[in-house]
């Protein structure tokens, strides 16, 4: 939590904790003391949002929703017509 503490008594707002496991994050919560937004982010999948929205950070983060999605092919095609 070294890194977490520089970046507070630097002054941060918002600071991300990338890949930490929901001890390290309630841990993060506790050592902030609401001093700047907590943003979880780093391998969160969907089925552990709730216990990590539990640990108290401000922010949760996650690719899953988007790399889940199907794709789409779609085509625009234009004709354009002078006079």
């Amino acid at each position: 939590m070294t890194r977490l503490n520089e970046a507070l008594d630097a002054g941060a707002r918002i600071v991300l904790l990338d890949n930490m496991d929901n001890e390290q994050l309630a841990e993060a919560v506790a050592i902030n003391r609401g001093r700047a937004r907590l943003e979880a982010s780093g391998g969160v999948k969907l089925d552990r949002v709730r216990s990590i929205a539990e640990t108290g950070v401000d922010f949760i983060s996650t690719s899953q929703i988007t790399m889940a999605a199907v794709p789409l092919d779609l085509g625009l095609d234009v004709e354009i017509s002078r006079q």
